[in-house]
């Protein structure tokens, strides 16, 4: 876990924690200087599920078109329509992979609509092939994007008769096959000057505390997912083994802030920085949303530490 310190820009604390740890050579982390190259590799997530082939069809459309190409899952399983879940998902796997992969991702609830299909590049030489519903918000706010274009192209698409419904297929899938075999990008289409963003709250300090957002569940675990950073919460005053009160929905809670879960007794909630440098909250061996009765969104206040 990342010693919580002064606040940095979302995302870089990942980076370096990553390039600390070995998991990330540190010159990778420099890559935006580097120059992109095509890598085979398709990282590929939808919210399709498993039940049907939707998935096997896409695949199979990316594998014809390279067969050379690795695909590798994120998920399938993205909470149906849920596009600030996909946004999330992706920013928090992109950090480990290198410049020229090609990332696939289809969060769809526009299909056939008057969205556009676009292909962005960041400026760590990544590739994003998605609808223009704000996924890539949290990515372009970290890494920034260098260049994006409407995909216009038929000739990179399946078929004329394209359906309205099934654009991971259609679309998606043979661009990014495309991309990741090493054809030129820019000829999917126009350069689209500007993306769709998603309305994204921010953590604030009030004269009344660390006001912040349950955003999302982790997992099957049920652990609530903040979007407070670790920095910030420091800035309360609180250390590991502190009593924290705080509200949820206006309700009053007090838990320990500790560094993992096995620190408090089993089915004791406590406080934690998650993976992903966001303070969380959980149960030990247990399901925090079931047992607090939380939905999402839900606002958050943390009192400042007295004495």
């Amino acid at each position: 876990m990342l010693p919580a310190t002064n606040r940095v820009a979302p995302g870089a604390a990942l980076l370096a924690v990553l390039a600390l740890s070995g998991i990330l050579a540190p010159q990778a982390v420099r890559a935006q200087a580097s120059p992109n190259q095509a890598g085979h590799t398709i990282v590929f997530m939808t919210d399709f599920g498993l039940i049907d082939d939707s998935v096997a069809i896409c695949k199979a459309v990316m594998l014809r078109l390279d067969p050379s190409v690795r695909i590798m899952d994120i998920t399938h399983q993205v909470t149906p329509y849920s596009i600030l879940d996909g946004a999330r998902f992706l920013a928090g796997t992109t950090p480990y992979y290198r410049p020229g992969t090609v990332f696939v991702v289809v969060i769809d609830p526009g299909v056939g609509s008057s969205r556009k299909a676009i292909v962005a590049k960041s400026r760590l030489g990544q590739y994003f092939v998605v609808p223009d519903n704000g996924l890539l918000t949290m990515v372009e706010d970290r890494d920034g994007i260098l260049e994006s274009r409407e995909i216009t192209n038929t000739e990179w698409m399946i078929g004329s008769n394209l359906s309205s419904t099934f654009h991971g297929r259609d679309i998606f899938s043979p661009v990014g096959a495309h991309i990741a075999r090493g054809d030129d990008w820019t000829q999917v289409g126009p350069v689209a000057p500007k993306l769709v963003r998603l309305d994204l709250k921010t953590a604030k300090m009030t004269a009344a505390g660390l006001s912040g957002e349950i955003i999302a569940t982790d997992g099957p675990y049920g652990n609530l997912i903040t979007n407070i950073e670790a920095g910030q919460f420091t800035e309360l005053g609180y250390g590991f083994g502190d009593q924290v009160n705080f509200t949820i929905h206006g309700r009053p809670y007090t838990m320990r802030f500790v560094r993992t879960f096995s620190a408090v007794a089993k089915g004791e909630a406590l406080l934690y920085i998650d993976s992903r440098g966001r303070l969380a909250i959980a149960i030990n061996q247990g399901n925090a949303q079931s047992r607090l009765r939380v939905t999402v969104p839900s606002p958050l206040l943390f009192q400042r530490k007295k004495g």
